[in-house]
């Protein structure tokens, strides 16, 4: 009996490890240069008091990542896809013209990261930039997806370096492990927008998409669901342990100093050089230099998926240039127009562009939330698979949430005169 039960689990791990990737893949990058600065505030300006947000932030991830798995494994289509099919083109092109926009922002950030923590190793931008985009085209463009897929796997592993750095900085852990599980709330609006702001950056419209589609070109079916479940979950669970280790890092030296204020994420390397020794600071700028080139290879190639799918072009990194030339054109297209903006616009002009994508952001995750729902829902569509009551609940309150707070965060950036002081 026991030799049966040590079968089956040697027989349920090799079908796991063959479906692992797209969940772990889409939720590592999600600590791309912008989360991680993102969280690297958090801690330098507010200490271990923002911790408690990463439950809730977490379940919320589980649940919505966890929909489009399911749909990219029952159905067999994109979420671009199905929403073409299910509400038309016209819908559909204004989705896509968002999601172009808010990622074009994202992949001028995710080069900026990597200028800026390749320039803690005395490397300029002008060198580190047009490297970095010769590599991430050369990968996707000259790669299979087991072979794209394989690599990021190991780019997933790079963000140990984080945990790393935490446990280097000595933090508080009693009071790590307090503020954790005992919600804080402050009702000024910076802790307020801070709050917003992890929210944000942690459930990503492209996400969404990205997800769904790498389901589908793994072409993972129905009877490995559970499986695709448990790599979304470990996702996501990864992801949120890395946040926390940044934000713990963070905590324990820049805020403890009373430093506070860091204008980028490579800024936050630098500071934990004299506070917690050059170790940890090289170990959070090798994380940053891993994860915005993570990053400026996933967000273009996710943009690329959704347009493509969304507007009944060919797309699919296993597909040759020839075959998919809208998919490769626009992959290639981001790429070029985000590394240039880096090295020829000034950082002040940089900033207009990637605030943009964070609006644009934020005006398409309610729509796209509401899309997944409808389409989670219908019985003609997902059979048995579609949502329970139970999740539907969890689903519709994460979904209400999230419009709440992201119609606050674009009330913060267009009228901050209506934000109480």
């Amino acid at each position: 009996m026991n030799h049966s039960r040590l079968r089956r689990f040697r027989f349920n791990f090799l079908i796991f490890l063959s479906v692992l990737g797209p969940g772990i893949i889409t939720a590592s990058v999600d600590n791309d240069a912008g989360g991680i600065y993102t969280y690297s505030v958090a801690g330098a300006h507010f200490g271990y008091s923002l911790l408690w947000t990463l439950i809730p932030i977490t379940v919320a991830l589980i649940v919505i990542q966890e929909m489009v798995a399911r749909m990219g494994v029952v159905t067999g289509k994109g979420l671009a896809d199905l929403i073409r099919e299910e509400y038309g083109f016209r819908t559909t092109f204004f989705l896509m013209i968002l999601l172009l926009v808010a990622n074009l922002g994202n992949t001028i950030s995710e080069f900026a990261g990597f200028a800026s923590g390749m320039s803690l190793f005395g490397v300029h931008r002008s060198i580190s930039v047009p490297i970095a985009a010769v590599l991430v085209w050369f990968l996707i463009v000259k790669g299979t997806y087991r072979l794209v897929e394989k690599i990021f796997l190991v780019a997933c592993v790079f963000y140990i370096a984080y945990p790393i750095s935490g446990f280097m900085a000595h933090p508080d852990w009693q009071l790590a492990a307090l503020s954790t599980v005992q919600p804080s709330m402050h009702l000024d609006s910076a802790y307020l927008y801070m709050i917003i702001g992890l929210v944000g950056t942690t459930i990503a419209p492209w996400m969404q998409f990205y997800l769904q589609s790498a389901v589908v070109e793994k072409g993972i079916k129905i009877k490995n669901y559970m499986h695709a479940r448990m790599d979304v979950i470990l996702g996501c669970f990864i992801t949120d342990m890395v946040a926390f280790a940044i934000i713990l890092a963070c905590a324990a030296t820049i805020y403890v100093s009373g430093q506070g204020q860091i204008k980028d994420a490579g800024d936050a390397a630098l500071a934990l050089a004299p506070l917690a020794g050059k170790a940890a600071s090289a170990l959070f700028a090798l994380g940053l230099c891993n994860a915005s080139l993570f990053a400026a290879g996933i967000l273009p190639l996710a943009t690329a998926y959704c347009v493509c799918e969304g507007l009944g072009f060919e797309s699919g990194v296993n597909k040759r240039p020839k075959e998919a030339l809208m998919f490769y054109s626009l992959y290639t297209g981001m790429i070029i127009i985000g590394a240039l903006a880096v090295l020829m616009l000034k950082e002040t002009l940089q900033i207009p562009i990637i605030l943009l994508s964070q609006v644009a952001n934020g005006v398409l995750l309610p729509f796209v939330l509401i899309f997944m729902l409808r389409l989670c829902n219908r019985e003609d569509l997902m059979g048995k698979y579609r949502n329970s009551r139970a999740f539907n609940i969890i689903a519709w309150v994460t979904c209400m949430l999230m419009i709440v707070l992201t119609l606050i965060l674009v009330i913060t950036i267009f009228m901050p005169q209506y934000i109480p002081k």
